[in-house]
């Protein structure tokens, strides 16, 4: 009972915190400038990780297991791991990263504490399937997958943004009414706009760090991807006695490697602008919700255990 009142506290304090500091960010955007967004966010994130750490060393105790067994687990799970991702961007002083991973920990917390997930938030025993050492190789590792995949599609989607303001606003610049030459050339028409200019010579680094740090962080999550999979077939021998199932969670965690595999192909590749790889890790941001939440709504599949309603398959 203790326990059970002390992981609701650090719940709930843990959002809160979150809530305040993403608040307070948007007054700054909106209103008036308080105080400075990333040293708030910093400030704010620490004390959130830590009661996120709390909560599942808590849980973990009284549960009797790894608090990675059902959809409201692996949520508190993916706070956390968008909340270490956050101190670790913090470390790097990457303020891009931080804005994502702060705003994901607020919206996954925010799920995983709604009336939506009040049926699961009990500990439950664990079903044959899940009383494996494997559950926290396995699991842990799709999860930090599914986080730093997330941040890494979120950069990219950014880069996508700015990209196309930059080559918008140059298309404007060279064909607005007052400086339209026909008779000028390439050159002299580069010369004319204020493409080399400090704003947009500004917009050209942050698309570079964009393009830097999203290729990082994917790389990072592809490789937990790969762990996790690899983990799963492994554990899936042992308790079902194949190695591959085509279980509806499996066909989208490789479609979902896929996706990354093929992103990391264009990206090492120096023939392709770093436009069409962020186009394919954008596109794996929706891939990573199906494979890890989509499929769950079905609750269909030897991973059912994982949808709202625990059942015993």
């Amino acid at each position: 009972m203790i326990f059970s009142i002390f992981e609701h506290i650090l719940n709930h304090i843990s959002f809160s915190i979150v809530s305040i500091v993403i608040s307070i960010c948007l007054i700054n955007l909106l209103v008036t400038e308080l105080l400075k967004p990333y040293e708030l966010s910093e400030k704010g994130m620490i004390p959130t990780f830590l009661c996120l750490t709390g909560l599942l060393v808590t849980r973990w105790i009284y549960s009797g297991h790894f608090p990675l067994s059902d959809l409201y687990e692996s949520l508190i799970f993916l706070s956390w791991s968008f909340s270490l991702i956050h101190i670790v961007a913090y470390f790097k002083n990457n303020k891009n990263l931080s804005a994502i991973t702060s705003s994901s920990t607020l919206l996954t917390q925010g799920f995983a504490t709604s009336s939506l997930l009040s049926e699961i938030q009990k500990p439950e025993i664990l079903v044959p399937a899940l009383q494996s050492e494997w559950l926290i190789m396995h699991v842990s590792m799709m999860i930090l997958s599914y986080a730093a995949l997330l941040c890494g599609s979120l950069l990219s989607a950014a880069l996508l943004v700015f990209t196309f303001r930059k080559k918008s606003n140059q298309f404007f610049k060279i064909f607005s009414f007052d400086e339209i030459q026909y008779s000028y050339d390439r050159s002299t028409i580069l010369r004319n706009t204020s493409f080399f200019s400090g704003k947009n010579y500004y917009k050209s680094q942050l698309i570079q760090q964009l393009d830097f740090w999203s290729y990082r962080v994917i790389s990072l999550g592809f490789l937990f991807l790969t762990t996790g999979i690899i983990s799963g077939a492994v554990w899936a021998n042992e308790a079902w006695g194949s190695y591959w199932s085509w279980d509806p969670k499996e066909i989208w965690a490789f479609i979902t490697w896929m996706i990354f595999a093929i992103y990391l192909h264009i990206r090492t590749n120096k023939n392709f602008p770093s436009e069409n790889s962020a186009l394919v890790a954008a596109l794996g941001f929706f891939f990573i919700w199906i494979c890890y939440f989509g499929v769950n709504l079905l609750g269909i599949g030897l991973h059912s255990y994982g949808s709202f309603t625990l059942t015993s398959s």
